[in-house]
């Protein structure tokens, strides 16, 4: 979803980019929240044991934060309408070597993502462009 179409069907949005962890860990917990009021998502968060959580929760409180902001929205009131991972670029653009057996050298990828959260109070949420209203 583009900014301006977030912002007109009335969501907010929250990134962190560049974080050091693969997008394929972070997927786990995005797929855990995402449909989830943002309270209830919060305290997911907390209880869970994987790394990619506290992220997450760093995004959460952000996109709540920015939609805190508008002076019209019940922040008690928000739903997690995407949570995305991302495939982000290896630390510094390259790959590292590590000992293989034999004498041989193996790549090693040091892996990023780009976590976005997207936040919206349902009942202010607008349909745009034929997107279902609702979470």
């Amino acid at each position: 979803m583009e900014n301006h179409l977030i912002r007109e069907q009335g969501g907010f949005v929250a990134r962190h980019r560049y974080a050091r962890i693969t997008a394929r860990k972070a997927r786990l917990i995005a797929d855990m929240i995402r449909g989830r009021f943002a309270n209830e998502a919060l305290e997911l968060l907390t209880l869970s044991p994987k790394r990619g959580a506290a992220y997450y929760i760093k995004v959460v409180e952000s996109a709540i934060a920015n939609a805190a902001q508008d002076a019209g929205t019940n922040v008690n009131n928000l739903v997690i309408l995407d949570a995305r991972a991302d495939d982000g670029p290896l630390v510094n653009n390259r790959l590292r070597f590590r000992p293989g057996p034999q004498g041989r050298a193996l790549p090693w990828r040091k892996k990023t993502s780009h976590l976005t959260v997207i936040v919206a109070d349902p009942s202010k949420l607008r349909s745009a462009k034929g997107v279902a209203a609702g979470a």
